[in-house]
């Protein structure tokens, strides 16, 4: 697969003569090479201005988030040679995309400066680059003329919208996802469009389409969409027959995401990551998923920009000037569709359908807790066919513009208007509180909470409450122990560990529900842990709670924690608001036979036989459950209470 772009293709994407020029007077050759030269110099500008906006709104809020964090963590680790962990003795995959870990890595081990600055260098650079493919991808759609001119749209659509510009720079797989989806469009376009499809820059596209489950798991819809369409159409020519060319296909796109399948099943003891477990992303939570679209919606007006673009675009086909197929279509019999797959009309068709049930996909799991983060795919996904609109200055002046021209014009002028006003615009108006939705302006949030303008490096959330005295609470305990946070908030408590302490302290355990700050903040050897389950197991496979806030809906007692630390279970060494029964039957509930095969599975050591087991038992591993109340957990697994009930 190649990603360069010759110079014409940059320029106007495939802007074409239509008849011979020597046939044509002098000064209509003129006309035309004028207009030719516009219609690029407009194009090539529209990238440049929408490349500028981009990196200029999103530097302007620059910051890496929490969750950001996370994946630091885990390069760390890989850095430090302890694998693709979280914490060193457990084999935890806490970060979604396994593409965007390595990615990190890689440039971190190439560089070797800071990773919060790796990190924020990398995410920009994907961000405005798939502004770039994108443009791409929709001249190609449009660029049967050299006349119209190809100014950007929907692409200033979407860096209008303040999430856009947030998760530009946030250290998530924002951009890298939004970057994969532009070069696949771009380059399903380029093999749609082709004349003549050479099977080594086919190999090349199934390879980055089957990328997708490693991008970001819900992306496997769209790569495997991508793959289908290009299976089932017709074949290049090649050396050898048809059947043998699908079959190259396959091994080429599954080739590296079912290597790294086979490994994560058997490394980690889940068939997804951990994150996935612990957000339960197969459940259902429809009318929270309907509040997080209206809050992305509703704010911003944002049917509005995707009503006046699709009519524009829709009248822009109609007006002739969308790039004609370089094959004959042959109806709708089963050889007609076969060819039409490979047609300008079936990679839009992919897009938008992808678009479509992404966004059902993301009302059904209940959104995020991140205002807007969540739908920025889909709505990439549907913006891409106008990423750039074509509109067209007939010779004879404006007096000749048609219907279709006139209302493609318009539409352009009113999304370039709604642009304008929504890039202003604050949906979130109290940042520093979580609202009732459970949404909040993740960006605000922090800045406001840490006072920091451009929260990225670690030590930036030190200013974030409970931070620094964490740090202080370790440095202080030099034996050891587990970090608790009160009640309140407002301190930590720390569990220690039983004598004897060996030496060199029993090291730290740190128990609290922000990963990425608090993990960032200590060295590797202290252990970051949450109730929600990101980074730990045992949380991650607890009951999900049915009112919990979107996101966060899974919270383990600390009862649990103080016995898979091995702390002291008495008071008054233990906090005082934990309860020495609950402690007690949270011991015997740790004995049930498949929690401790699901511990195993991460804690002991990797051979060939703990991969083999942890393979064939993934998908067992990722449906178990255990009640977070102790007391009910002894009855689930069949065990005995220790703890005697009081007579009825």
């Amino acid at each position: 697969m190649s990603l360069s772009i010759s110079p014409d293709e940059m320029l106007v994407e495939g802007a074409e003569r239509t008849e011979d020029e020597s046939e044509r007077p002098a000064h209509a050759r003129d006309r035309s090479a004028l207009s030719l030269r516009l219609s690029r110099a407009t194009f090539v500008g529209g990238i440049a201005l929408t490349v500028a906006l981009f990196a200029a709104g999103a530097w302007s809020r620059r910051w890496i988030a929490d969750d950001g964090l996370i994946v630091l963590r885990t390069v760390r680790n890989l850095l430090a040679g302890n694998g693709p962990v979280f914490n060193a003795d457990e084999r935890v995959e806490a970060n979604t995309s396994a593409a965007w870990t390595y990615i990190v890595w890689f440039f971190s081990w190439l560089t070797q400066i800071r990773l919060e600055y790796v990190v924020l260098g990398v995410a920009l650079t994907l961000s405005l680059a798939a502004m770039v493919f994108a443009m791409l991808g929709s001249a190609r759609l449009w660029g049967g003329t050299s006349t119209a001119l190809l100014l950007p749209a929907g692409v200033l659509v979407y860096i209008a919208v303040p999430p856009a510009r947030d998760y530009a720079t946030s250290g998530l797989e924002s951009g890298l996802v939004i970057f994969w989806i532009a070069v696949l469009w771009w380059l399903l376009m380029r093999w749609a469009q082709a004349d003549r499809v050479r099977v080594p820059e086919l190999l090349g596209l199934v390879f980055f389409a089957g990328l997708a489950p490693l991008i970001r798991p819900e992306m496997a819809l769209v790569g495997a969409l991508a793959l289908l369409m290009i299976f089932l159409a017709p074949m290049p020519e090649a050396r050898f027959s048809p059947t043998v060319l699908r079959v190259l296909i396959v091994a080429a796109a599954g080739l590296l995401p079912m290597g790294y399948q086979i490994w994560r099943m058997g490394y980690y003891g889940l068939p997804y990551p951990n994150t996935a477990v612990a957000k339960d992303a197969g459940g259902a939570k429809w009318e929270q998923g309907f509040t997080y679209l209206w809050d992305l919606v509703g704010p911003y007006y944002l049917w509005v920009p995707l009503l006046v673009l699709l009519i524009g675009g829709v009248f822009a086909g109609r007006s002739g000037l969308v790039r004609p197929s370089p094959r004959k279509l042959d109806g709708w019999s089963v050889r007609g569709l076969r060819a039409w797959l490979r047609s300008p009309a079936a990679v839009v068709t992919l897009v938008l359908f992808s678009g479509f049930v992404l966004t059902i996909y993301a009302l059904r799991v209940g959104g995020d807790f991140m205002h807007g983060r969540m739908l920025l795919s889909q709505l990439f996904l549907l913006l891409l066919p106008v990423a750039v609109l074509p509109v067209r200055v007939p010779r004879e002046g404006l007096r000749a513009v048609g219907k279709p021209l006139a209302v493609v014009a318009v539409a352009w002028l009113a999304a370039m208007a709604w642009a304008v006003v929504a890039s202003g615009t604050t949906a979130i108006t109290n940042g520093t509180k979580i609202s009732s939705s459970g949404i909040v302006d993740e960006r605000v949030f922090y800045v406001l909470n840490t006072g920091h303008d451009h929260p990225i490096r670690a030590e930036d959330y030190l200013d974030y409450a409970r931070m620094r005295p964490m740090v202080e609470a370790i440095a202080n305990t030099p034996d050891g122990g587990l970090l608790l946070n009160s009640p309140s908030f407002m301190m930590w408590y720390i569990a220690p560990p039983p004598q004897p302490i060996p030496e060199g302290g029993a090291g730290h355990t740190v128990y609290f529900l922000n990963l990425g700050m608090t993990s960032m903040n200590v060295p590797l050897d202290v252990r970051v842990i949450d109730p929600m389950g990101l980074a730990y197991p045992l949380a991650a496979h607890s009951d999900r709670l049915a009112d919990g806030r979107i996101g966060h809906d899974k919270s383990l007692f600390p009862d649990w924690v103080i016995v898979d630390t091995g702390m002291v279970d008495r008071k008054p060494w233990m906090p005082w608001y934990l309860d020495e029964d609950w402690v007690t039957q949270a011991r015997a509930a740790m004995g049930c036979p498949d929690t401790q095969a699901l511990l195993i599975s991460s804690r002991e050591p990797l051979t060939f036989e703990r991969f083999r087991h942890n393979f064939r038992n993934a998908l067992n591993f990722a449906s178990y459950r255990i009640d977070r109340v102790p007391k009910y957990e002894i009855q689930r697994c069949g065990l005995v209470d220790p703890i005697p009930q009081p007579p009825r």
